[in-house]
């Protein structure tokens, strides 16, 4: 399998294109691998409700419903998915053959999807607490013990605060990911007629633009293979109080004291100021 595609410039030289479509189906199928066998291991290892902490005098006046995702958060959410999945469509369904005329539709998406990012950067700059979504070295440790948990070795994690480490891990490759289609996107609509930029294919060297093509492919196969991981964790029976809390913005008290320290939560706190 190879991994890039060349060709040869009008001078004979052969310059990179972009990435082996092979690579799209490599992400597929790994992402399925991954789902086939978390499910073998979900088989084995019945997943068993999780149990309501104490917390101690922690759990005072935790509402009965904690909200967990804002207004914004919510449709940050969910406008990025579906230009996601539009990005993809028109990204990949000509490659696969199903043609239409996708350019137009892929660059308004794109532009969609940017403007999710940026209102998302904001509202998270000055309205959420950034210390959530940041990975530290205890971070590390307990996700290490998470894991050999999960390998029936050694007891079991502290309970999370509001975003259990594998979940910011997740937010930080979508990041690298996200940002890598649309830097690169930025780049490409220049090569296209669009209101925003007048048309210049010459702007870079056949090698830069074969750089770009590629940073640009290589983002998008990966984000093939974790959008299937999310959405397999989004259905699971088990996570589903999950995908609930991003639609409604709330879950049960029962959810978060199962499921969250309130020590490293405190949303009694909230809920004593409001």
């Amino acid at each position: 399998m190879s991994f890039f595609q060349w060709e040869l410039n009008p001078w004979g030289q052969e310059v990179l294109t972009r990435i082996s479509w092979d690579l799209f189906w490599l992400s597929v199928v790994l992402g399925a691998l991954f789902i086939i066998g978390h499910l073998a291991y979900r088989a084995r290892h019945k997943p068993a409700k999780a149990a309501a902490g104490t917390g101690g005098s922690a759990t005072t006046g935790v509402p009965d419903k904690v909200e967990r995702h804002s207004l914004a958060s919510r449709l940050f959410h969910w406008v990025m998915a579906v230009t996601v999945f539009v990005l993809l469509v028109t990204g990949f369904f000509p490659v696969l053959g199903i043609q239409f005329n996708w350019v137009l539709i892929h660059w308004v998406a794109g532009i969609a999807f940017i403007g999710s990012v940026l209102f998302h950067i904001i509202h998270a700059s000055f309205w959420m607490n950034l210390r959530d979504i940041w990975v530290s070295a205890a971070d590390w440790r307990e996700f290490q013990q998470e894991i050999r948990h999960a390998l029936g070795k050694g007891e079991p994690p502290p309970k999370p605060g509001k975003y259990p480490v594998d979940h910011r891990l997740f937010h930080h490759m979508t990041v690298l990911t996200g940002f890598g289609v649309m830097l690169t996107g930025l780049f490409m609509m220049v090569r296209i007629e669009t209101p925003f930029f007048a048309r210049n294919p010459y702007l870079f060297s056949d090698g830069t633009w074969g750089f770009i093509y590629v940073v640009h492919g290589l983002s998008a196969v990966g984000l093939v293979g974790m959008i299937m991981a999310h959405i397999y964790f989004a259905v699971l029976p088990e996570k589903r109080w999950l995908t609930i809390g991003m639609i409604a913005g709330w879950i049960s008290k029962e959810d978060f004291l199962a499921n969250h320290d309130p020590k490293r939560w405190a949303v009694n706190k909230k809920a004593e100021q409001g």
